[in-house]
């Protein structure tokens, strides 16, 4: 069972109602995909829906867990064909633009990747991700950012490889 916002209980499917909160935030799937694209925190979209009563973890139960916030908000809303976060990690991999980066810092780009994949919301432009394993076999955050040409290119770097990643 689950109580909407008004405290009221949810008599329809979870879908159904996520659905109708979905579209009150975002009517059109361009509107979410160009929104996604321009939040610099993803929390930022979270909150939002979660005032219009969008229970994401509930939905995640129900629909999978494998799954995630994009690709379920594009799968209740937009009836769009989902990919599971394994599969956005494994073309982002596939993706050629990794092979311009060093030896480096493609393991640690593919190292975040594979975090993404196992963890799921994953919030790319945290540098402090930099100080836990396994990126701390690969240095502190300073060195890993030199292998990127710098802060500013790492935090480009991270940037691109979002954008693949949900491309």
């Amino acid at each position: 069972m689950y109580y909407g916002e008004d405290g009221k209980l949810i008599t329809e499917s979870l879908k159904d109602y996520s659905k109708k909160g979905i579209l009150q935030e975002f009517a059109t799937l361009d509107d979410f995909i160009k929104r996604w694209k321009n939040e610099e925190k993803k929390d930022v979209i979270f909150d939002e829906l979660k005032e219009h009563g969008v229970l994401l973890d509930a939905l995640k139960e129900e629909v999978g867990k494998e799954l995630d916030e994009f690709d379920l908000i594009c799968h209740i809303a937009f009836d769009q064909k989902p990919l599971t976060r394994s599969e956005r990690a494994k073309k982002a991999k596939k993706e050629d633009y990794l092979s311009k980066y060093s030896d480096t810092a493609r393991a640690v780009l593919e190292a975040i990747l594979d975090k993404y994949q196992d963890e799921g919301r994953f919030d790319f432009d945290d540098v402090k991700v930099l100080k836990l394993h396994p990126f701390d076999q690969f240095g502190n955050p300073m060195k890993i950012a030199k292998e990127f040409g710098g802060k500013n290119q790492y935090i480009k770097a991270m940037k691109e490889l979002e954008e693949n990643l949900y491309a």
